[in-house]
């Protein structure tokens, strides 16, 4: 097997499955037919609702734990609970909650303080974001209700829209790349956040010489992202987002951990190079574990 179709087969390996997508898409369209009723009057299965977070930019992988959906409620609802003498949030929190609760009985509470959390059997969390669209029609208004409450504002449909973008220029390598690095995070217990995944990756595949070539160039993609990571400066505590510009925050060190994953990519070219495919594959498996073909 070739290294083009070696990580051909470990994309294939990588993708979030077809079972897993579908139950994702049934709860997806259950929480937004149950919201849209009590908010809207509407039994749509999908209006005010947008898949967010990694899966709605399409750079998550197999192993998604967690499912962001936002769901956009009537701005009057806005006026209604900003107008609260105590925290407006957490009362705003409390009726999504309450809603989505006729669907699914064992939602829990609060995530951070943001969003309503609900926890499934099969260890998938989905947390949804109840906003409101601002005067430019793209950006949300979300509640906050840490601190006594207040309004924060984000804009994941510009973040879709650049990664899209980028993706579609980059023979869909961006994607590609988040997707695998995202292996490697939950392989190694990386400390870093999908979102930087997703930042470092698109601010490094901009200028990278090979950004339009096919699986064959994978290798040398894999390598020289774990380079750009761990290339990072070490005190550097946050970045911005494609797109939206919004402040991504560093969760702890992870320019070690790349370093070791550039040294074992190295090596796993150079066995390439020597036609040595068995011990090729072995320090790919070392970087990504078994989902690289063997």
């Amino acid at each position: 097997m070739g290294i083009g179709e070696a990580f051909a087969a470990f994309k294939d390996g990588y993708n979030i499955g077809a079972e897993k997508m579908s139950n994702i898409s049934y709860r997806y369209r259950r929480i937004t037919r149950q919201l849209n009723t009590d908010f809207w009057n509407t039994t749509s299965e999908s209006a005010h609702s947008l898949y967010v977070g990694s899966y709605g930019r399409d750079t998550a992988a197999r192993g998604l734990s967690d499912l962001d959906i936002g769901f956009v409620l009537p701005n009057t609802l806005y006026h209604q609970y900003h107008a609260y003498l105590g925290n407006g949030q957490s009362a705003l929190l409390q009726a999504v909650k309450k809603s989505i609760q006729k669907t699914y009985t064992t939602s829990e509470s609060f995530g951070d303080g943001q969003v309503v959390v609900i926890r499934f059997d099969d260890g998938v969390t989905f947390e949804i974001l109840p906003a409101f669209t601002n005067s430019d029609n793209q950006s949300w208004t979300y509640p906050n209700a840490n601190g006594g409450g207040s309004w924060r504002t984000c804009n994941p449909r510009a973040e879709m829209e650049a990664i899209d973008s980028r993706s579609n220029l980059t023979n869909r390598n961006l994607k590609y790349l988040c997707r695998m690095m995202r292996v490697w995070r939950d392989r190694h217990d990386v400390m870093i956040s999908g979102m930087l995944i997703d930042t470092l990756a698109y601010q490094f595949i901009a200028n990278w010489e090979h950004r339009e070539k096919s699986f064959l160039y994978h290798d040398f993609m894999a390598r020289d992202f774990f380079a750009h990571m761990a290339g990072q400066n070490t005190t550097q505590q946050t970045w911005r987002a494609p797109g939206s510009g919004s402040a991504v925050s560093r969760k702890g060190p992870f320019e070690a951990k790349a370093r070791r994953a550039h040294d074992l990519a190295k090596e796993a070219i150079s066995y390439d190079t020597n036609g040595q495919t068995w011990a090729r594959n072995q320090k790919w498996r070392e970087i990504f574990g078994p989902l690289f073909p063997s």
